[in-house]
């Protein structure tokens, strides 16, 4: 640590701290939230991911010609976890924060082309398990929205705290910079998640 740096950070906020204070503290928990609201993030990333063989393999019961759009849902499966272990091993890598965004999104890509297929099939869409599976696969998109929004939000406050006075002094001194929002291309270009609508269509 150093000591020099620390006297004189002390010293400042000494100084400051009949004002507004130091902002160290507000820094340090709005850091932990951020590092927080990341995590789950990247929780219900996974929770989709882990939905998806259980609900091909209902539907490769229903639709097993439709061979392309399964493969291509299970290739970009494998390639979204096996950039989320890589994003885990490498959290600050800007190259293995890009593949994970970049899996992310062909991963809901696929899963749109999925939901083109049960257009199909209306007895697949009648099916129970499809169904449940269905709906819990939406509501996971659906999380998957709200820990993002929560996400931007602790970044946001955590970004206003590390560029206002004094708290800006502190944050030079202690090594705290501004954050990124890491998320997908696709969350930033659109504030919608992918809806996947697996309903069982109304008669006519």
């Amino acid at each position: 640590m150093n000591w020099s740096a620390v006297r004189r950070l002390v010293l400042l906020c000494t100084l400051l701290f009949g004002l507004t204070g130091c902002g160290y503290n507000d820094m340090q928990s709005q850091d932990e939230a951020v590092n927080a609201a990341w995590s789950e993030v990247l929780n219900q990333y996974q929770r989709r991911a882990d939905l998806i063989p259980n609900l091909l393999s209902v539907v490769k019961g229903y639709a097993e010609h439709e061979q392309t759009v399964l493969e291509a849902v299970t290739l970009a499966r494998s390639q979204a976890q096996q950039a989320t272990a890589a994003l885990q091993n490498a959290p600050e890598s800007d190259n293995a924060l890009q593949s994970w965004g970049t899996a992310q999104s062909n991963l809901s890509h696929a899963l749109r082309q999925l939901m083109v297929v049960n257009e199909r099939y209306p007895e697949l869409k009648s099916q129970a398990l499809f169904q449940a599976l269905s709906v819990q696969l939406e509501g996971t998109e659906n999380r998957i929205a709200v820990a993002r929004g929560r996400y931007i939000k602790a970044v946001e406050r955590y970004n206003v705290t590390v560029r206002q006075f004094p708290a800006s002094l502190t944050a030079k001194v202690m090594g705290y910079s501004k954050k990124r929002n890491y998320l997908p291309d696709e969350a930033t270009a659109s504030p919608q998640a992918p809806r996947i609508d697996f309903s069982p269509a109304r008669a006519h």
